[in-house]
């Protein structure tokens, strides 16, 4: 199960990034459905449609959507395939609007500018605890996003109490968030972002990721994406260090970052889920990279499974 907000994006390109008060036509536009976490799932059911290992495995997404009735809630409900279960997302009555985002590219420096936007209410523990309750047994990994983080800590703390087998990943991504390394201290794999990283101080993934190691007791894997330079992991109790560089494909060009990195968690997931009897964590980091280095080439995350069966 996959938690947290889902959101209808609108990405527009423009020349150059607009000073106050100009007027600016856009190049292109694109909708689509947004949101860290669904953006994970989304990727994540691509590849298990390749894969005869992830027989057994269901997809389930909680999330906050807007009254059962409005356009948004549609629209966010197609852009998933039947194969996940959205009966656990939770609808505001009272509000037709979805959580959105508008998102400004530049190609004159490649630089992307988000604005968000949301009315709905977020979830609360006692909401998620009741989804849990209702769940039973059938839950094996829980991935959050680490976003209003005394609510999601709430609710990590209600599954460690009452479904003390379940995984637990977590994503570590905007360095002026408080209270993410609360989260991180109980989780079994911590994602951290590179921008993280950099807004505490750490010079490198290497620096960063040990640094952790005292703070995250629960955790057999950190994991640390560097953008172009590709990522790293460490596993615990071990320490054992391992780096990948990114991948690029031969003869193409960034496109479109935005959901990078929740394509490289999808891809880690599916290793430590599907493949981790005969993939090593440099085959898992491998992997990874690759799946988030194609995904940069392209608009959206259509097809990235396609692009990578052979790698299956």
């Amino acid at each position: 199960m996959v938690l947290f907000p889902v959101s209808v994006d609108f990405a527009e390109g423009v020349d150059y990034y607009p000073s106050e008060d100009e007027k600016l036509r856009a190049s292109s536009i694109v909708r689509r459905r947004g949101g860290n976490c669904p953006n994970t799932l989304e990727v994540f059911q691509q590849l298990l449609g390749f894969n005869a290992n992830a027989i057994s495995i269901s997809l389930a997404l909680c999330a906050v959507l807007p009254s059962r009735s409005s356009p948004g809630y549609q629209e966010i409900t197609k852009s998933f395939a039947p194969a996940t279960d959205l009966t656990n997302c939770i609808c505001r009555e009272d509000n037709d609007e979805p959580a959105s985002s508008y998102i400004i590219r530049s190609s004159a420096n490649e630089s992307r500018t988000i604005i968000n936007y949301n009315a709905l209410r977020e979830m609360s523990v006692e909401e998620f605890a009741t989804v849990v309750d209702k769940m039973g047994q059938g839950m094996g990994w829980c991935h959050f996003e680490g976003r209003i983080p005394d609510v999601t800590l709430g609710c990590i703390q209600y599954l460690r109490q009452h479904r003390p087998t379940v995984r637990i990943s977590v994503e570590v991504e905007k360095p002026g968030r408080e209270g993410l390394r609360s989260l991180a201290a109980l989780a079994d794999v911590v994602f951290y972002s590179k921008s993280w990283a950099q807004g505490k101080g750490f010079k490198s993934p290497k620096e960063c990721l040990h640094a952790q190691t005292p703070l995250t007791s629960n955790a057999s894997l950190l994991l640390c994406t560097w953008g172009e330079s590709g990522a790293s992991a460490l596993e615990l109790p071990s320490r054992r260090y391992v780096e990948r560089p990114a991948f690029k494909a031969d003869g193409s060009k960034a496109v479109d970052t935005v959901g990078a990195g929740d394509t490289f968690i999808a891809g880690m997931l599916f290793g430590l889920t599907c493949r981790a009897a005969d993939w090593t964590l440099e085959r898992q980091l491998e992997f990874a990279n690759e799946l988030a280095g194609r995904k940069v080439t392209q608009e959206g995350l259509r097809g990235l499974g396609n692009l990578v069966q052979h790698s299956l």
